[in-house]
């Protein structure tokens, strides 16, 4: 409860420790979130994905000056790629964001993703319940990239930012992989590069043949993050798609969604962890796997049978 108090009051520190322990999966953090959970939903949260070297952590950084600019607290968390030697993640965007570092008003923290993607985008809710809770007015995850957990985590935000650039070949293959189909703003970043117009031409025609969202026609703007070019009209943008949000409840069916997935995604964990602990108490599971290797029975059967052991 003391840890709990000290994140109410915004303490750093405090916040730094739960989320640490929430990265480790530890029991111990549960009855932290449970109880902040109700001191959240204040926090208005822009989710940011693209491919890699598009400039997301630059972006973010000039976000966040925009917004501090305005007066308004920010946290960040940004997902980055593991170290292959320490499992922890490489800090890229906590250098380029090193001038943010003594800003109270900001609180920046990287998340690695350690190697594989399952269940990073609930931790990664996790963290920004924290900082919601923690008083922060804005709340910007960037994300590794754009893989399906991506996505997910980015389908959390009120606000979705995509971002490309002109030249890595990857406009259309963001497109097959339905990333349009998230965005509320569209970025071509890096646009004193040779072929950004283009870039910027391909995304509004492919907006234009997609499935339109009811009251707001996503935007697509140009951005030169390095030098600050672009980013008040990309920060107005996102204040704009926020006033619209509030507008039309939309906030309101993105938290309900938000909600709807962070639940599933629990449940299925939980009630698979305790089958599992179950089924291995006696050895009966080992003894199921040496059958499924054995040919005499298919994974199926085997899970339905585990299934109906369980009472489900």
């Amino acid at each position: 409860m003391d840890l709990v108090q000290k994140i109410l009051q915004g303490d750093p520190r405090a916040a730094a420790r739960l989320m640490t322990m929430i990265e480790n999966g530890s029991a111990e953090s549960v009855p932290a979130l449970k109880t902040l959970y109700r001191h959240t939903g204040k926090a208005y949260v822009v989710g940011l994905t693209g491919p890699p070297g598009s400039g997301k952590s630059t972006l973010t950084d000039r976000i966040t000056e925009e917004l501090r600019r305005l007066g308004k607290t920010v946290g960040i968390v940004a997902v980055d790629p593991t170290s292959p030697f320490t499992g922890g993640a490489i800090l890229a965007d906590r250098i380029r964001m090193q001038r943010h570092s003594l800003d109270p008003g900001v609180f920046i923290r990287s998340m690695a993703t350690r190697g594989h993607l399952g269940g990073l985008a609930r931790a990664t809710n996790d963290v920004v319940d924290v900082l919601d809770a923690a008083g922060k007015d804005y709340v910007l995850i960037e994300t590794v990239g754009v893989g399906q957990d991506e996505v997910e985590v980015v389908r959390s935000a009120h606000t979705s930012v995509v971002v490309a650039v002109p030249g890595l070949g990857d406009d259309i293959q963001a497109i097959k992989a339905g990333v349009m189909e998230i965005g509320d703003l569209f970025v071509v970043n890096k646009a004193d590069r040779e072929g950004a117009d283009r870039t910027a031409m391909e995304i509004e025609m492919m907006l234009q043949l997609g499935k339109a969202t009811e009251g707001w026609r996503a935007k697509v703007l140009k951005t030169v993050a390095t030098e600050g070019t672009g980013l008040a009209d990309l920060t107005r943008a996102i204040l704009e798609h926020q006033t619209f949000m509030l507008a039309h409840v939309g906030r309101q069916e993105k938290g309900t969604e938000r909600s709807r997935r962070i639940f599933h995604e629990l449940l299925q964990e939980r009630v698979t962890a305790r089958v599992i602990e179950r089924a291995a108490a006696d050895s009966a599971l080992e003894h199921l796997i040496e059958r499924i290797a054995a040919r005499e029975t298919d994974p199926y059967s085997a899970v339905e049978e585990v299934l109906k052991r369980a009472g489900l």
